[in-house]
């Protein structure tokens, strides 16, 4: 159901997300969320620094690159206002704000980046930066395309009722006359509908895949009007190719470039594996030779190629989206709140994908019962202690 582009085994994630929403749960499932999720992350950090790095090297030839790693999103707003490479009366409003508030800008955000400048006589200035979408987030995401699909799948069902109603009663399908309660009663009743073929493992329809792209982005600084020209020096000597460039026009003007990369698997591979990632896998049974064994393995038999979302903005545009009138940390939570369909089925898509992502960074080698159905019904605090088994967290119960 989602195919995450910059992910390796694609189709066995899209499989696998699929068979949880109908509560099929396997034996190996724990070791194989975790390849799907920990290993991927790691790979998509080995390819997405060597892949920038490159591009925006490419930019400035000339000039050796400053790379600073950040990890929350407070460091990256404070890099981008201290040293603006030019001014205006709205740049400087912007500005303002920030340096009198800067509490009311999600500064605390966990961010998992690393940001690129270039040193000048005055200090480093920011040129861009990569990064992944953090796992929760991308649960998030994964869980809001799936809810869409479901609710639009539900109104085809309620709506196709209504089509017999009227056909029953002899009348053309828009001189039905509807009332409220009947219209809720359709909906409720192609719920039903749908949440009894995913008890029963039965497919339910797709008109096509929901796809996600931006696992791994690169944000570029460019005041150029044109973006084809930068376009071809970011992939200069690099083993890859445009797939599309988009160009965003609203509260935020941006160009979206989606570029699919053939990794150099081999050279990427012999980098070491990280000391968390290890720990990780030493939750697992697996000793460092093991874990950089399996991690080789699931490389090497993964997809070729692999999707880099590339934004380029102007610094003006950067300023609207981290500290302006579209700050993404204010988009989140509008698409939060404008989400339609909220029934319990949409909460528990949710838990699954949450809990899904959670298991594979967490310590639990297996996972022998979902804990989530989605045609079951939950209060959210029967979730969070769900969530903390995977950790070892006790439930905050009362201590006698």
């Amino acid at each position: 159901m989602i195919r995450i582009t910059s992910y390796l085994h694609r189709d066995t994630l899209y499989d696998s997300i699929y068979r949880w929403m109908c509560d099929d749960v396997r034996s190996g499932d724990g070791w194989l969320i975790t390849s799907l999720v920990a290993f991927n992350n790691a790979f998509v950090s080995r390819y997405l620094a060597d892949f920038a790095r490159k591009a925006i090297g490419n930019l400035y030839p000339d000039v050796p690159l400053v790379g600073r790693p950040v990890h929350i999103k407070g460091e990256l707003k404070d890099a981008i206002v201290v040293r603006p490479p030019y001014t205006n009366p709205r740049i400087e409003e912007m500005l303002s704000q920030y340096h009198m508030h800067p509490e009311r800008y999600y500064r605390e955000t966990p961010f998992s980046a690393q940001l690129y400048f270039i040193p000048f006589s005055c200090g480093d200035v920011y040129v861009g930066s990569h990064r992944i979408k953090r796992v929760r987030r991308l649960a998030e995401k994964s869980a809001r395309r799936i809810i869409d699909r479901i609710f639009a799948d539900i109104r085809e069902r309620a709506n196709a009722l209504a089509d017999d109603r009227a056909r029953r009663l002899g009348i053309p399908r828009e001189s039905l006359v509807t009332e409220p309660e009947d219209m809720a009663r359709e909906f409720e009743k192609a719920e039903s509908k749908l949440v009894d073929d995913l008890r029963n493992r039965r497919r339910i329809h797709e008109d096509s895949e929901l796809i996600i792209n931006d696992v791994a982005g690169i944000k570029i600084i460019s005041e150029d009007p044109d973006p084809k020209p930068l376009v071809s020096r970011l992939i200069q000597g690099q083993d890859c190719q445009v797939v599309e460039i988009e160009p965003h026009r609203g509260h935020y003007n941006a160009t979206n470039v989606l570029v699919r990369l053939r990794p150099d698997k081999q050279r990427l591979l012999q980098q070491p594996l990280s000391g968390a990632f290890l720990r990780l896998m030493h939750s697992r049974g697996l000793d460092a030779e093991q874990a950089n064994r399996a991690f080789t393995e699931f490389v090497q038999s993964g997809e070729d190629t692999v999707n880099i979302e590339v934004i380029i903005s102007s610094y003006q545009e950067m300023l609207e989206s981290e500290i302006g009138r579209c700050m993404h940390e204010d988009r989140i939570i509008h698409q939060r709140l404008r989400q339609e369909y909220r029934s319990y089925l949409a909460k528990n898509v949710e838990y699954l994908m949450e809990y899904l992502f959670a298991l594979g960074i967490s310590p639990q080698a297996e996972v022998r019962e979902l804990p989530i159905k989605l045609w079951n019904r939950y209060l959210p605090d029967y979730f969070d202690d769900a969530v903390k088994r995977l950790f070892n967290i006790p439930p905050m119960n009362v201590v006698e």
